[in-house]
């Protein structure tokens, strides 16, 4: 039996990775392995009734259990919300590095394949648009997000050197915004925030002047995405963009959210974040060429099935 293990499978996207895995692949074993710091036992409560499901409750930025043999890796251990990687940023730049370090060291170990995730914001503020993987970035390597963009650009490159030097299986994918089930009510990202709001009544709070684009990608479609890009031929490592590139100003998102939940919610305006990037979205030509992927579900569908999802914490 292949056993897959998941680092942050207890998170947004962990956790919605470990569901489908066991759900598509019945010849495997799925293993969770989360600190709980940003992941949510709630989110993979159900899967415990899988005899096929195992948690592991450790904290990548310490070496993995020496008695831990897995096939594939996929390491999607940090929080990704500014809100929580913010929080600590040491913590978080140790998360990147140390915890790719220690999954490349069991994937070298087993002879297991890996897949990082890896983000959009290696590309900073963006002087390119749309944003291609050659694009080598524009980012404040000093500021308050430099901890996950810079920690995210670190983990890159061990990912390449172990593949270089060690020959170990490797794969890259960089996330853009990515919604749905389980996110977290505090997420403190765009939609979440939104929804929450909305579905409460509050203000909803825009930064700037909500001119800044995003790029929302459904969470099925990215999930669809990084199998594929792990069943990918060796030879093709990436980095590969995963996402929609279907832009909307965070005003327009907003705007939407405001109409499927109904609400009577006005629209504030905050100041802009510092480093908040203005434009963001990707350039999915290598996923298609490459994986024959591309995003199938549209903003609007997506949106009601996250407001339905987050009506449960209301």
């Amino acid at each position: 039996m292949k056993k897959i293990l998941i680092t942050g499978g207890a998170g947004f996207l962990g956790s919605n990775l470990c569901e489908k895995l066991l759900k598509e692949q019945p010849d495997s074993q799925v293993i969770c392995l989360d600190n709980f710091f940003t992941g949510r036992r709630d989110n993979v409560k159900k899967l415990l009734q899988n005899k096929r499901f195992r948690i592991i409750e450790h904290d990548v930025v310490e070496p993995f259990p020496v008695d831990l043999v897995v096939d594939e890796i996929y390491n999607l251990a940090c929080p990704a919300s500014p809100l929580h990687y913010q929080k600590d940023p040491v913590y978080t730049t140790k998360i990147n590095v140390l915890g790719i370090l220690h999954a490349l060291e069991l994937a070298k170990r087993c002879k297991a394949k890996i897949l990082q995730a890896s983000t959009s914001e290696v590309y900073g503020e963006p002087e390119v648009h749309p944003q291609v993987e050659s694009y080598r970035g524009n980012v404040n390597c000093t500021g308050i997000r430099s901890c996950y963009d810079e920690g995210k650009r670190c983990a890159e490159s061990l990912v390449f050197d172990y593949n270089r030097m060690y020959g170990v299986r490797t794969k890259v994918i960089r996330i853009f915004n990515t919604y749905g089930p389980n996110m977290a009510p505090e997420d403190g990202r765009v939609v979440s925030n939104f929804i929450m709001q909305s579905l409460r009544n509050e203000n909803i709070t825009i930064y700037g002047k909500g001119k800044q684009t995003r790029s929302l990608c459904y969470v099925d479609d990215l999930l669809n995405g990084m199998v594929c890009m792990m069943g990918s031929d060796d030879t093709f490592i990436g980095p590969v963009n995963l996402g929609n590139p279907e832009e909307h100003t965070v005003f327009e998102i907003a705007q939407k959210i405001r109409v499927i939940t109904g609400t009577k919610a006005k629209i504030v305006y905050c100041e802009l974040p510092k480093d908040d990037p203005t434009q963001r979205c990707p350039d999915n030509s290598m996923a298609k060429f490459k994986l024959g992927w591309q995003p199938r579900v549209n903003v609007e569908d997506g949106l009601k099935k996250t407001v339905e999802y987050f009506r449960g914490f209301i």
